[in-house]
């Protein structure tokens, strides 16, 4: 798997939403050429800043005109600016699960054309919320993203997202963690608590994606002050720079032929 990344240094992608198109598409096509990636099709994971989302527990012999009703309650926004997706997402049995989604049309649109502008075809655009429940492969979790700007906690039940919160921590690099993230997570949860009447699993971890490394300390102190284990969210496997990513697929493609 290749990876990189890029900053954008005007303004032009400011917290997740795209004020000028034209040079986030020029940085995302530098950004592919230098990391020799050829695939043209996208799953474009947008911030959640641009958009809202619900996972609505309904009756299981509910039809789908009373679920497109039941979302509009739940997300009665201006349709002219806004709009609104629902899929089913499962279930137990007992309830039809459901993950509404409504987003803002002119960020999108923004988003789509940056996406276009760099030579790719955006196939699927997704909520980042979406994308991390469904990388992280834990049932349920909160994973507080420190990298992005500004930081974000997304908790995950059931294998779906239910809340994000966006935040700005602005840490001192030697700062203790603890402090400053213990208070949102426990308003996360106390929220979830409160509007699905279901408590989050005991068990269940924080994940923290940091671009520095994180001391044992600080880690103890956050699961001591929220009552749930804390943990660095593990990194991708590396590989070796000396394999050259087309050699290393063509391995790969060779193995499972002949298995």
């Amino acid at each position: 798997m290749a990876c990189g990344s890029a900053a954008v240094l005007d303004k032009s992608l400011v917290a997740g939403r795209v004020t000028n198109p034209v040079v986030v598409g020029q940085v995302l096509k530098q950004l592919i050429a230098r990391t020799e990636i050829h695939e043209t099709r996208a799953l474009v994971a947008v911030s959640d800043s641009t958009s809202t989302f619900r996972v609505l527990q309904l009756p299981v012999g509910i039809t789908d005109q009373d679920v497109a009703t039941a979302v509009s309650r739940e997300l009665p926004l201006d349709p002219e600016r806004i709009a609104t997706r629902w899929v089913d997402a499962g279930g137990d049995g007992t309830s039809r699960v459901v993950y509404a989604v409504a987003w803002d049309r002119a960020q999108i649109k923004s988003i789509t054309e940056s996406i276009k502008l760099a030579g790719l075809d955006a196939t699927v655009v997704e909520l980042k919320s979406a994308s991390l429940a469904r990388a992280v492969t834990l049932r349920s979790c909160l994973v507080v993203d420190m990298v992005s700007e500004p930081s974000e906690i997304v908790l995950v039940d059931g294998h779906l997202p239910r809340l994000w919160h966006g935040l700005e921590l602005n840490l001192p690099r030697n700062d203790d963690i603890a402090s400053n993230l213990a208070n949102p997570l426990r308003s996360m949860l106390s929220f979830y608590a409160r509007s699905r009447d279901k408590s989050f699993a005991p068990t269940s971890p924080v994940l923290i994606a940091s671009e520095q490394v994180l001391s044992a300390q600080s880690l103890a102190r956050l699961a001591d002050l929220i009552q749930l284990p804390v943990q660095p969210l593990a990194a991708p496997p590396r590989v070796s720079p000396n394999v050259r990513h087309s050699n290393y697929l063509t391995c790969l493609g060779l193995i499972m032929r002949r298995n």
